[in-house]
């Protein structure tokens, strides 16, 4: 056996906010935005990313989100071409009001830099070569 696909579910305090935010960034939604969701598409193989509603995720997940101040989840990374366009979406990020907890910098071979979105779901961006 196989899946069919992967996705991932967060948990969002604020759908309009997470919604302005990723579209700021560029991402494309993935169908219709709806009270209790706003969905994205992440990279070449569109990788979905669901925004629940707080309160819809705690009841589909049966428990309370984490509090993302003070405890990670996941990070997710994400694959720059070029240092330069790390460079670039940190700029990107940094306007559309991301919280950078990792400046750029080199990291062994690569270069790369971390941010939390609005509700602290924390990404990076990594150029790593030959990746």
């Amino acid at each position: 056996m196989e899946p069919e696909m992967i996705w991932a579910n967060l948990a969002s305090n604020d759908l309009d906010r997470t919604t302005k935010f990723y579209t700021e960034l560029g991402f494309k939604t993935n169908g219709n935005r709806t009270e209790e969701l706003s969905s994205f598409l992440f990279g070449k193989g569109k990788f979905v990313v669901h925004f629940f509603a707080k309160a819809r995720f705690e009841s589909s997940a049966k428990s309370e989100v984490a509090n993302l101040e003070k405890q990670n989840e996941v990070i997710f990374s994400i694959s720059a071409k070029s240092k330069e366009e790390v460079d670039q979406w940190y700029l990107k990020v940094k306007k559309a009001g991301g919280k950078i907890y990792s400046e750029p910098q080199k990291f062994e071979k690569g270069y790369t830099f971390g941010f939390a979105d609005p509700d602290g779901h924390k990404f990076n961006f990594l150029y790593w070569p030959g990746m």
